[in-house]
């Protein structure tokens, strides 16, 4: 008769499930190229809150490679498609791989925020989102707000498209900026940003344009004497998830994962409204000089800038062409 040792067939067993558990728990790596920061990077708050719900309400774990850890955003995208890493937020990538996305920055399409908001968490963000999935896989699980850009230059204060004229301002290298300028009556030079404080400094260009949380923790309001807060570009945040990895969760977790994707959007639209508000008071402090500009003028900026920036959009998108007046007609439905 074989004699069985209870408390160690208890214990082996025990040892067993929890190898088990252990081999069949899956991880989610989340990547974006922010600092790793909730309380003043967008991107960083996001993925926080992220990793907080789906770790809370799941038995997935979430690993965060934040600071561009893993690579820029481009390369960030690709990994996400190969499924190497599972979850990316990003923003100007997007339209490389989804050119629709592209239609969201059109200048002056939105008049604050709140209508951008709007716009991304209704019919239109919903039917981007199924669209930019088919071509790349990719599921938008939610919509962030990577900023609301601006034009700082050290020339003279700009209220019009007129205070534009010959003035050269750095943009990114992406056609849809530098034709944007143009069309203000400006002189587009792109420049790569780690080049940007050094030809601000030496004359090379008079001003440029971003968010005002990157003007103000950049320090380059300490280099540029006028802010307009002219609001030409909403940039969206896209928080993905590679889909053959997200079909393959049970239901249950599906729903936390999607809901969280966009809590965490939510989350960093807030952080980057609160680095906004905060950071327009602080380069004020610092001896900016800020100007908003009112509707009329806002206007004048709208009719100088769309007509060469569509143009140029409707004969790149080709078939897709179709995103802009979808888009228009989104934004005229959240404004009624």
């Amino acid at each position: 008769m074989t004699t069985i040792n209870l408390k160690s067939a208890l214990f082996g067993t025990a040892l067993v499930f929890g190898v088990s558990t252990m081999v069949q728990a899956q991880t989610i790596r989340f990547a974006h190229v922010d600092p790793d920061d909730w309380q003043g990077s967008k991107k960083g708050a996001a993925a926080h809150m992220f990793k907080k719900i789906v770790e809370g309400e799941t038995d997935l774990s979430v690993e965060l490679f934040p600071a561009a850890s893993l690579g820029n955003e481009p390369e960030l995208v690709e990994q996400a498609i190969d499924g190497t890493t599972q979850v990316v937020m990003v923003s100007g990538a997007m339209a490389q791989i989804c050119p629709a996305a592209g239609v969201l920055d059109i200048p002056y399409t939105f008049d604050s925020p709140v209508t951008a908001w709007r716009v991304l968490d209704g019919e239109f963000g919903q039917e981007l989102a199924e669209h930019c999935l088919n071509q790349t896989g990719l599921r938008t699980l939610g919509y962030g707000e990577t900023g609301v850009r601006h034009f700082t230059n050290s020339v003279r204060e700009i209220r019009s498209p007129d205070d534009m004229a010959g003035l050269r301002f750095r943009v990114q290298d992406i056609p849809l900026y530098v034709e944007m300028v143009r069309g203000l009556g400006g002189e587009p030079t792109p420049i790569a940003w780690s080049e940007v404080p050094t030809a601000l400094a030496t004359g090379v260009v008079d001003g440029h344009e971003n968010p005002v949380g990157t003007i103000y923790n950049n320090n380059i309001h300490e280099l540029q004497d006028y802010l307009t807060l002219d609001g030409h570009v909403y940039a969206t945040d896209f928080l993905l998830i590679n889909d053959d990895f997200y079909q393959s969760l049970s239901p249950q977790d599906q729903a936390v994962v999607k809901r969280a994707g966009v809590i965490a959007g939510v989350m960093g639209r807030a952080i980057q409204q609160f680095t906004t508000a905060e950071g327009v008071i602080a380069v004020q402090e610092a001896g900016m000089q800020v100007y908003t500009p009112s509707a009329e003028e806002l206007e004048q900026f709208r009719e100088r800038a769309q007509p060469r920036v569509l143009e140029w959009l409707a004969d790149d998108l080709g078939p897709d062409a179709e995103w802009i007046d979808k888009l228009e007609a989104a934004v005229a439905a959240a404004n009624r």
